[in-house]
């Protein structure tokens, strides 16, 4: 069966979900055919290939790395927002960093949080923020490790320059204090203060590969990633980030993920937050 300007079968589709399950672990609904039509149908353009049968062969060869990498960045979404689901970041100045400052005193000051799927950086850029709102100016050893599977927004993330609509909704101080007004050229933009960016490094990652850090988080952000992953996977995958974070360390997902009947090894403490107990 053909579909507009390339031959897309009913077999295409079902071949591309089963490479993007294989590669990243993504699970395509069955209504996912259009959108998977029109975000793939850039590549044969691009390619000069004329049907998807064609295109998958290519994936599997083993021999285009690089188209390997424009597939997963071409089926991958990444809506993303400074504060979103603010209620998180309300538990993270408000609770969270306070009980850390209280229990560890001086001689514990170090703070190692990952933020799992960061798309193009608003979501550690925004963590950064609370973090020097709240912490003292000096004392603290903090990193943030920002990862994606998308090199494409990843890219974006590391330069940290953003469209003013993006930051416009932010209060003025916050504007003020952490972004750069672009001028000339850059007019309409802002570039994310160095104060910020020193505690990110940001890394390509895909999560069903092996992680390559070593040390134990405290608190790990993976927020509307696992909506895509089967409920197999998702285990595998909190089971994993169980193992990663300290002894009642804190995992952050999105709204409209749960850990119910998918892992025992976090209790919750409401509105999507949860902390490691076993």
């Amino acid at each position: 069966m053909a579909s507009g300007e390339f031959e897309f079968s009913d077999q295409d589709f079902q071949h591309i979900r089963r490479i993007i399950n294989e590669v990243a672990g993504i699970s395509l609904a069955d209504g996912k055919r259009e959108l998977v039509y029109s975000r793939l149908s850039r590549r044969l353009r691009q390619l000069g290939l004329r049907r998807f049968e064609e295109y998958c062969t290519l994936l599997e060869s083993g021999n285009d790395t690089a188209e390997l990498s424009e597939f997963v960045n071409a089926l991958t979404t990444n809506l993303t927002s400074f504060f979103r689901e603010p209620h998180h970041f309300d538990f993270l100045a408000g609770e969270l960093l306070p009980t850390l400052t209280r229990e560890r005193g001086f001689a514990n000051r170090r703070l190692r949080i990952w933020s799992a799927g960061c798309s193009t950086g608003e979501e550690p850029y925004t963590i950064a923020m609370v973090l020097r709102e709240t912490l003292p100016a000096v004392g603290w050893d903090i990193k943030i490790l920002a990862t994606d599977l998308d090199s494409n927004v990843l890219a974006t993330a590391q330069r940290g320059i953003y469209d003013w609509d993006r930051v416009k909704d932010l209060s003025e101080a916050r504007r003020r204090r952490w972004f750069l007004k672009g001028c000339g050229a850059q007019e309409g933009q802002v570039r994310v203060a160095p104060a910020l960016c020193d505690l990110i490094t940001f890394r390509r990652l895909n999560l069903m590969e092996e992680w390559p850090m070593r040390g134990a988080f405290d608190i790990v952000f993976c927020r509307n990633v696992v909506i895509y992953f089967d409920k197999p996977t998702q285990q595998v995958l909190f089971d994993r980030f169980a193992d990663r974070l300290i002894e009642q360390g804190h995992l952050f997902v999105g709204h409209s993920e749960s850990l119910f009947k998918v892992t025992e090894r976090f209790a919750p403490l409401g509105k999507t937050i949860y902390r490691r107990c076993i």
